[in-house]
């Protein structure tokens, strides 16, 4: 039996508590303010992380784990694996996939696949977190990878922004949109495609933004299929408590738990950020 890994970086944000029960590792990208550099969800947390960035000028600067962090990893997962599935935030707006691939051709002596997943956050997290427990179970990498790319079919994920000069100012969403957004008080719903941000429609305010993002759950909620999703806010936990609570008694089929943009991604959407992301599991 093939004895597998599973390793994602921090910007899946999963407690420590469920990464130490499914025996996930994880590999921290960092953030930087001046020149303190923190690595999150291990020197910084969420909360820190946004009482932080009241206190500065500037947007604090985010950085991925080296190609060598990743080695380091991997070899020392040699000792108990024969094999290592290495999921991550999207390539298109992050190199730490390409870290990870990198790194897997550097290492010997352990099998390395590095999985795109194409998203972040939760969503990402759910890759993780199905992964690893595939792995306990003694599924072989093939299998697992195959049912990482079943979840692709069905994941969804929508989230809005206070302000868009965030996603500007880091390069993750064109200028002209950013613009164009702050200008008219838009609070476009933001998704991934083609594994980068994209506006998926303007909306003109936060409730009907919210409104939306519930329409779009209902489509897939109320064929009555088991579904699992998470609420995923910036600093917003009590808005996100209260919209779970109306969710969870909406749709009994629907398994909600909630989660939090930590530090990098924080930096990029700003505070009161909200998400929502499901899939079938």
């Amino acid at each position: 039996m093939v004895k597998t890994a599973i390793v994602t970086d921090s910007t899946a944000y999963i407690p420590k508590e469920v990464r130490e029960s499914l025996r996930i590792h994880m590999i921290p990208l960092s953030v930087t303010f001046g020149n303190e550099t923190y690595r999150e969800e291990i020197d910084i947390d969420a909360e820190r992380f946004f009482a932080e960035v009241k206190q500065h000028k500037h947007l604090p600067t985010t950085s991925q784990p080296s190609t060598g962090a990743f080695v380091e990893l991997f070899e020392s997962l040699m000792k108990e694996y024969d094999a290592v599935i290495s999921i991550h935030l999207s390539s298109g707006i992050s190199g730490t996939y390409q870290g990870a691939v990198t790194a897997g051709t550097m290492v010997d002596g352990i099998e390395v696949y590095p999985y795109d997943s194409e998203i972040s956050c939760m969503a990402q997290g759910f890759y993780a977190i199905e992964a690893a427990e595939m792995a306990l179970a003694g599924k072989h990498p093939k299998h697992i990878i195959a049912r990482l790319d079943e979840i692709k079919k069905s994941l969804r994920a929508y989230f809005m922004v206070d302000d868009l000069i965030h996603l500007q100012r880091g390069g993750r969403l064109s200028g002209a949109q950013a613009f164009i957004g702050s200008l008219l008080q838009v609070k476009p719903l933001l998704h991934f495609e083609n594994k980068v941000i994209v506006p998926f429609e303007k909306i003109r305010t936060r409730k009907k933004a919210i409104k939306r993002i519930e329409e779009l759950l209902a489509e897939d909620a109320e064929r009555g299929v088991p579904l699992k999703a998470a609420i995923i806010h910036a600093n917003r936990l009590e808005e996100a408590e209260a919209w779970k609570s109306e969710l969870s008694e909406a749709y009994p089929n629907v398994d909600f738990t909630i989660s939090y943009f930590g530090p990098v991604i924080g930096t990029h959407l700003g505070e009161g950020a909200l998400g929502l992301t499901w899939y079938r599991p």
